[in-house]
């Protein structure tokens, strides 16, 4: 891959919101993916339980058990994020990357 086309990446991810503005690298990043992953994987089997029939406890255990795994992934992104972007948000004076992170706590805990 050519550096231009590097670039490019950068700058397309970068348009779309998709990298931070001082483009660190999430130490969690992986892990999160993997959780998510897992998440999903259980929340289609809660599905199949559905489809087949099971009963409803059943179904209702399960699906607090994929809502578990992903209040705790959601803890993991929110310690991350803590650590990196907010301690150079504050370095930076950044009011506005404070007040987002507030209203995704807020929509996050609800």
């Amino acid at each position: 891959m050519s550096d231009h086309h590097h670039e490019h990446d950068h700058a397309y991810m970068h348009a779309h919101g998709i990298a931070h503005h001082h483009g660190h690298v999430h130490e969690n990043q992986k892990a999160v993916i993997n959780r998510l992953a897992r998440a999903i994987g259980h929340l289609e089997k809660v599905k199949r339980m559905v489809e087949d029939g099971h009963d409803c406890s059943e179904v209702l255990v399960q699906l607090a058990a994929v809502r578990s795994a992903i209040e705790n992934t959601g803890k993991v992104i929110l310690q991350d994020h803590m650590r990196h972007c907010m301690v150079d948000a504050v370095e930076a004076g950044d009011q506005a990357a404070i007040d987002d992170l507030c209203q995704a706590i807020d929509k996050f805990m609800k």
